[in-house]
């Protein structure tokens, strides 16, 4: 594969660097969503984070964080710390940095007594801290709750360089309207940067990410503009492209032609882009073959069809499901042969191959999918250890069932029990091996339904 190498125009391009604060982010009780939303409104200006920092309520601390972000970048977007309570000290720690006090803003005060003139309530004196500004700083006014945020400069006179610093409330919805109507705006005055920074995300599944790595070779060189990574999640290997240029039309070429390079080299497990899921693309497939699916669960208990219907359209393609736990409901609902399951055990592949002709004899769909395994943490044996999974696959050409072999706690099984299935169809609608699954393999003749 020949690929173009294309540096970075922009060698003074601006870096960013995001803290979040709160104890109750550092114990996990909550999860930071906003660095991902603010790292993504960054890119969009051609501003590359280099860092994330999650800090503690503590004032030492978070002033420490900040003489270290501002060392590192010239932009500095802080969420978190602004309310009225002892443990909120983000204003506090900014003063500490910029080696300055607190003074109280006027106007800022005036709009917390008016904010709470329209509640009808009197301001409990604690928020009156809510309108107090580090000196030389300036308040920026929230639209969408009582914090105001700051804007302040934190200067380096040794190397003469300055650094921005925006603070901003850490609920989500007040934080992402102040950036949207005072921060954003404010930007270009100072970034200078005319660099445009595109992101893309190939999303696979049915690959380890060292097979991922060795399938793109050159194409993860760290010197490479477009740079190209891989991410693990859930299961799924997802391709992180960035792309820096100073001309956005050549930035959006290199990005499209590095999204093609990369499908080319991973093939039919590439299932979509950024957002997109593995039961969306399932269901495009689906519609786009004018075909219908049902399902028959045991050990994901409707985990499958819980993550098709997800999906806004499904209806047209989705005939519908059943959760057949126990092996008398196999049977009653599905018609599986009681004696069938005595001979081989629920777990097996002639008892998928039933479910899976069942289901689809039952619904009228053209296809049908069924899983039946051992989710753990109990019920493994050394024949059928926990993350054993059969999957049914009943085509209008007959029923295939293949065997998962899967690791994790009990969710991650299920979890990918359920993405197995679901490319395993999806392969099979696009005429391409359903082997490319790496932990699916078929069964040996014997133990089938055909035997």
């Amino acid at each position: 594969m020949t690929v173009n190498h294309e540096p970075p125009q922009n060698t003074d391009a601006v870096h960013a660097v995001l803290l979040s604060i709160g104890d109750e982010l550092v114990l996990g009780q909550t999860v930071d969503t906003n660095t991902a939303w603010l790292a993504q409104r960054l890119a969009r200006r051609g501003i590359a984070c280099v860092r994330h920092e999650t800090v503690a309520d503590d004032r030492a601390l978070i002033a420490a964080a900040l003489r270290r972000a501002a060392r590192d970048a010239r932009l500095v977007l802080v969420s978190g710390g602004l309310g009225p309570t002892a443990d909120d000290l983000t204003r506090e720690a900014l003063a500490d940095a910029m080696g300055v006090s607190l003074e109280l803003h006027e106007p800022s005060l005036n709009q917390l007594l008016k904010f709470f003139k329209r509640l009808d309530k009197p301001m409990p004196e604690r928020n009156r801290v809510q309108a107090m500004c580090p000196i030389g700083a300036t308040m920026i006014p929230n639209a969408h709750g009582t914090a105001p945020g700051i804007h302040a400069e934190l200067k380096d006179e040794e190397r003469e360089t300055s650094t921005h610093v925006f603070v901003t409330p850490g609920v989500p919805r007040e934080m992402k309207g102040m950036f949207d109507d005072a921060i954003e705006p404010r930007m270009q005055a100072f970034t200078g940067s005319a660099d445009t920074l595109l992101t893309a995300k190939v999303n696979t599944f049915g690959l380890g990410e060292s097979d991922v790595a060795q399938k793109l070779g050159d194409l993860m060189a760290r010197d490479r503009n477009p740079t190209v990574g891989t991410t693990v999640s859930d299961g799924l290997c997802s391709v992180r492209i960035r792309v820096r240029h100073a001309d956005p039309a050549t930035a959006a070429r290199l990005r499209d032609e590095t999204i093609a390079h990369v499908e080319a080299a991973l093939g039919a497990v590439c299932f979509g882009h950024d957002e997109d899921t593995l039961q969306s693309a399932l269901i495009k497939s689906l519609h786009d073959k004018g075909k219908t699916l049902a399902t028959a669960e045991s050990c994901t208990g409707g985990l499958l069809g819980s993550l098709i219907t997800d999906v806004p359209g499904s209806s047209n393609v989705y005939a519908g499901g059943w959760v057949t736990y126990s092996n008398a409901m196999k049977t009653s609902q599905l018609g599986v042969d009681p004696g069938l399951i005595e001979k081989h055990g629920a777990v097996s592949p002639a008892v998928a191959e039933a479910m899976a002709q069942g289901a689809r004899t039952r619904s009228g769909a053209d296809f049908a999918l069924s899983l039946t395994g051992v989710a753990g943490p109990g019920g493994g044996t050394e024949e059928k250890p926990v993350g054993t999974v059969w999957i049914g696959l009943a085509t209008p050409e007959g029923v295939t069932p293949y065997l998962a072999k899967l690791t994790g706690n009990r969710a991650a099984v299920r979890d990918r029990a359920a993405k197995c299935a679901m490319q395993l169809l999806r392969l099979t609608l696009l005429g391409q091996d359903p082997l490319q699954v790496r932990w699916v393999t078929k069964p040996d003749a014997s133990d089938t339904l055909a035997s």
